[in-house]
């Protein structure tokens, strides 16, 4: 007679059982252990044997057995982890909850925000122990980025338009990004930077001294990422009507040309409005107000500034624009464009989840 092994205990579920193992077995990323617990249960109350289950979840024999047993025995409670001996833990979820809520909710006396050393003080933990909680509740307290939401009546409106150009430029057309880097200034460094070596990055004094500024006018084509550029020391409607000119001369006569310009008094002068209407063949677009950021040609700025100006030591104005017109020559060689991929629906549907959470909306 073969053997059949030691008979092992009946393993029924009720509905209320069934419906919280297939609960705990579909958590994809939290409590694994248990999920794994929660299929064997399951796969042993369909009446499969131990070895097929263990090949069937990747597991051995052994942990089917166990997880078997201890469910027949102790059934849901039986799934839990068993106290393991060993030192308790001395911080209490009462004391987390206190120094998340005070993190979230108060600022320490005489500063902006809370440190470490001052939460550590408030609360009687240790500075180590502050920052494992905040790195488990992903809370930077040292941290702060700057927003401004627009006050556009017609932000809606202008979000669909600039981010249909991106999307569906229109046929015939050339879509520029255009803007103007102003005030950007020939420093020179009062003495010369050391050089960078293992172990010791690139040293530079702190104080310069000024020789001027320029600005960069920059029109972005959104299509293959090259640039029209010009230079000019002052930043006016002259110099921006100078450079629509330089626009109208470099896009072939056949194309229609649509400007995407932010709201800078320059940009609507009457003096432009008279150009405009003799150039037929151009169309504005406007920026929503305090919305820089749909606007693909300060990303290339950001470029500029990062490659060439954050570092730069130039003696004079001069030296300042040849590098510049150096470097937008290099960019035209070998141009990036920008890939835009958020649609309007997308952009405005973030922006009502961010005004929610930090208005309070809706509650």
């Amino acid at each position: 007679m073969p053997r059949t092994g030691r008979p092992k205990a009946e393993l029924a579920l009720t509905a209320e059982e069934r419906e919280q193992l297939l609960r705990w077995s579909r958590r994809a990323k939290s409590a694994q252990a248990l999920a794994l617990r929660s299929k064997i249960v399951l796969a042993c109350a369909g009446g499969v044997d131990n070895k097929s289950v263990a090949a069937q979840l990747g597991c051995t024999q052994a942990t089917v057995g166990k997880w078997r047993a201890r469910f027949v025995e102790h059934r849901l409670d039986g799934l839990a982890d068993e106290v393991r001996p060993g030192r308790p833990a001395s911080i209490t979820a009462d004391q987390v909850e206190d120094v998340v809520v005070a993190t979230l909710e108060s600022t320490p006396a005489n500063a902006t925000h809370w440190s470490r050393a001052k939460m550590a003080e408030r609360s009687g933990l240790s500075k180590s122990t502050i920052g494992r909680i905040w790195k488990a509740f992903e809370l930077k307290p040292h941290r702060a980025e700057g927003f401004k939401l627009s006050t556009d009546p017609l932000f809606v409106e202008k979000v669909y338009d600039i981010v249909g150009l991106y999307l569906n430029p229109p046929e015939a057309a050339v879509v520029l990004s255009v803007d103007e880097k102003s005030q950007v200034q020939a420093l020179a460094r009062s003495q010369p930077a050391l050089p960078m070596m293992p172990g010791m990055p690139e040293k530079r004094t702190h104080d310069y001294i000024r020789h001027g500024t320029t600005s960069l006018f920059a029109a972005f084509n959104i299509d293959d990422g090259t640039v029209i550029s010009s230079l000019h020391r002052r930043h006016r409607a002259i110099e921006f009507k100078k450079f629509l000119a330089k626009i109208d001369a470099e896009v072939p006569d056949d194309l229609t040309v649509h400007l995407i310009c932010d709201n800078y008094g320059t940009h609507k002068h009457p003096s432009i409005a008279t150009w405009l209407a003799k150039h037929p063949r151009f169309h504005m677009h406007f920026t929503p107000t305090y919305s820089s950021w749909i606007n693909q040609v300060e990303r290339f700025f950001a470029y500029v500034t990062a490659d060439l100006l954050q570092r730069s030591d130039h003696r004079s104005v001069q030296a300042l624009e040849a590098d510049i017109r150096r470097w937008v020559k290099a960019w035209n060689q070998d141009p990036k464009p920008f890939i835009w991929t958020k649609t309007a629906e997308e952009i405005l549907e973030s922006l009502g989840r961010l005004i929610k959470r930090t208005t309070g909306a809706g509650h």
